[in-house]
């Protein structure tokens, strides 16, 4: 059984989660509801908590601001949002578990194992704090995501962008190579890292491919449009991206030359 709390400041919200965590996770055990960020402080310090149902946006402190006690608690968080579209990129660039309002019963069940299973592994804690405190940063900021939590093994593995050359599809896969040589296989689609990576360094060049434009080294016509990486390799980039990437770099090269 997992122990958990509801954490959200909408009192349907916090209905609607419970009789759905009732009916469809067995082995979650809710040990109590908050309406605010101290409430919630209240149940950590009054039970042993395994998961929290945190939602993002509420009046006062926001739901990011109960991440310190919720790792000294070592509880898995899984966020519940109809947060806006720059957060959810946060969100998914750190590889946590979410789950947007209104919340679906297969989703649901999907982050609850996830989270059932990391929390019986016990691993790579202190990368999901650093993912936490990353996300935390990102969402302060309010400026380009500047790294990205990559599944790695049974853990987290954090990755700067700066370190992505590119990132080819392999069928559900996305492999990312990386300036140190190091290949990292991802069990996502290469669609999802097109949505999260800033659009302005990375661009889809092929069905196949995404690279990241620090490091084209050159392009040219010669046998089909190509593009050179600093690393050596040549991507084909496809005819109906061709457009897009011309325009992706001109607009690289323009920022590189204005900083």
């Amino acid at each position: 059984m997992l122990n958990a709390i509801i954490v959200d400041d909408e009192e349907f919200a916090r209905s609607s989660l419970y009789f759905l965590l009732q009916e469809n996770c067995e082995n979650v055990n809710i040990m109590g509801i908050a309406k605010s960020v101290n409430d919630a402080r209240a149940l950590l310090s009054q039970y042993s908590v395994d998961l929290i149902f945190l939602d993002i946006a509420m009046p006062g402190e926001n739901g990011f601001e109960l991440i310190p006690q919720a790792q000294n608690a070592n509880a898995t968080v899984i966020f519940t949002t109809a947060y806006d579209q720059y957060a959810l990129k946060a969100i998914k660039a750190n590889a946590l578990d979410y789950l947007l309002k209104p919340i679906d019963i297969d989703e649901l069940k999907e982050a609850v194992a996830k989270a059932t299973k990391y929390i019986k592994l016990n691993k790579a804690e202190n990368n999901r704090n650093e993912s936490l405190k990353n996300l935390a940063n990102d969402l302060s900021e309010r400026s380009t995501i500047k790294k990205i939590t990559l599944p790695s093994g049974q853990g987290y593995r954090l990755v700067d962008i700066d370190e992505i050359i590119r990132i080819e599809a392999d069928s559900n896969y996305s492999v990312f190579h990386l300036t140190n040589l190091e290949k990292i296989a991802v069990s996502k689609i290469l669609k999802d890292y097109e949505e999260i990576l800033p659009e302005e360094r990375f661009v889809r060049i092929h069905k196949s491919s995404i690279v990241n434009l620090k490091y084209v080294k050159e392009y040219n016509s010669k046998n089909g449009l190509l593009v050179v990486l600093t690393n050596g390799e040549a991507i084909s980039v496809s005819r109906r991206r061709a457009s897009d990437f011309f325009d992706a770099i001109k607009a690289y090269t323009n920022i590189q030359s204005e900083s």
